[in-house]
């Protein structure tokens, strides 16, 4: 008998994600922080941030067309669900902008 409460079900710590420009006033915040398990991925946290929000629709459609760096690393073109993410580590969400 199982109860649920294993190390994987469990949060093990939290992820930092901060918003960028037009992302920021989407989320109508600075940054969260939101809590991670054993395994989490870029797409676990992209989602679990986008539920913190959910009565800003908006926020998905930016975070849609945002740039991702992890810490300082571009993650690119690669698949949300294939990036892991641990505790401690910063995800940022860059949206594009004009100008330079």
């Amino acid at each position: 008998m199982t109860d649920g409460s294993d190390a994987s079900s469990r949060a093990v710590g939290v992820v930092t994600v901060r918003y960028w420009g037009a992302a920021r006033a989407a989320a109508g915040v600075e940054a969260d922080e939101v809590p991670v398990k054993v395994g989490a991925t870029l797409a676990d946290v992209l989602s679990a941030a986008l539920g913190l929000h959910g009565d800003r629709p908006r926020l998905a459609q930016v975070v849609g067309v945002c740039s991702v760096l992890l810490g300082e690393r571009p993650v690119a073109s690669a698949e949300p669900a294939d990036v892991p993410v641990g505790p401690g580590q910063t995800v940022e969400l860059l949206p594009p902008f004009a100008g330079g």
